[in-house]
């Protein structure tokens, strides 16, 4: 494991921590820590309990949906590390499994651990980990960090099946990003019979390894549910102050940009002011490009496509469609608000 992956503890006391960076109660008593002086620090809001008996400190790193993932994949790392889990040889999927291998999920359900038996019965619910009974074949099981866990082609697959179209092309072109493989999750999706696998089925053809972010993956989902054209997605423009990628574009004549941080927050390069993101976005404009931007709060309210539409309709990227309306009388949306998930 790296040292990027265990949690600071700058300006906390000197607990114990083994090597996933958690607290476990024995080897905190042993240190004299005292079950008191735990429960002080969890009320104090210095500690997290993961699970009866391990804790780990509370950071900055847990803040966030990115924050929450981290913190899911260390609460699983408790459930399999101590004696919640017992003796049987279970591992890790689903939800739980994707923090494990950093697969980015959209709105994932993390209040749970997900285990899966390996067997085609066996399946219970838990208080803290639903245990899901299906066969798992010796190339759909491998290691990280030295816990068991469900292949990322697996998991992918697991997560996809879970959830809506937008859920499963996320986590799919994350799993893509990553070097999976899509031959092996077809196989394994041709396989499922299940509900929820229609959503999956349909994901796995469109997606790619190239969105960087879940903003990303759920803004080509709503242009898929919009039957919308294809973009082409991170393509590199050459400009007078250097090369910009692009998250969309469609023939080189209207780009998109999803900006997970409000106006250009995310779209800052390392040193740059929103100023020279201006200038730069000018600079796109002037090779007879448009830019588009939206935010989080533009794929929640499910505004996406009648954003793009009347701007594709303008560039002859689609033909004309009735009702529809000029981009210059788009009405005017106040989307600069706290973002989440990018």
């Amino acid at each position: 494991m790296t040292d990027s992956a265990l949690p600071s503890t700058l300006g906390l006391p000197g607990y114990p921590l083994d090597e996933f960076g958690l607290i476990r109660r024995g080897t905190a008593k042993t240190a004299a820590f005292s079950d008191n002086e735990l429960c002080a620090a969890v009320d104090r809001g210095q500690l997290i309990r993961l699970v009866p008996g391990v804790l780990v400190p509370r950071t900055a790193q847990f803040d966030g949906h990115a924050g929450a993932q981290a913190l899911h994949r260390l609460t699983s790392i408790a459930v399999v590390t101590s004696e919640l889990s017992g003796d049987t040889p279970h591992v890790l999927s689903h939800a739980s499994a994707a923090t494990m291998h950093g697969l980015r999920m959209l709105k994932p359900n993390l209040s749970h651990v997900h285990m899966t038996t390996g067997r085609a019965s066996g399946g219970s619910i838990r208080s803290l980990r639903p245990l899901h009974g299906a066969p798992l074949s010796d190339d759909e099981v491998t290691e990280v960090d030295g816990i068991r866990v469900t292949s990322i082609e697996r998991t992918a697959v697991d997560v996809a099946s879970s959830g809506d179209f937008a859920q499963a092309l996320t986590v799919l072109e994350a799993a893509l990003a990553l070097g999976a493989d899509r031959a092996k999750m077809s196989e394994i999706l041709g396989s499922r019979r299940r509900r929820g696998a229609q959503h999956a089925r349909r994901a796995l053809p469109l997606a790619n390894g190239l969105s960087q972010s879940v903003g990303e993956s759920w803004s080509s989902a709503q242009m898929y549910e919009a039957d919308l054209p294809v973009p082409r997605q991170q393509h590199r423009f050459v400009c007078p102050s250097g090369t910009y990628e692009t998250d969309f574009d469609w023939d080189g004549k209207l780009i998109g940009e999803f900006d997970g941080l409000a106006k250009y927050g995310r779209l800052l390069r390392e040193g740059e002011s929103p100023e020279d993101a201006v200038v730069r976005e000018d600079e796109l404009r002037g090779l007879d490009t448009m830019v588009v931007r939206w935010i989080w709060a533009t794929l929640e309210r499910r505004l996406l496509a009648d954003l793009l539409r009347p701007w594709l309709v303008t560039y002859e990227i689609i033909p004309p469609h009735h009702g529809s309306r000029s981009p210059a009388y788009f009405p005017l949306i106040d989307f600069n608000k706290r973002e989440g998930n990018g």
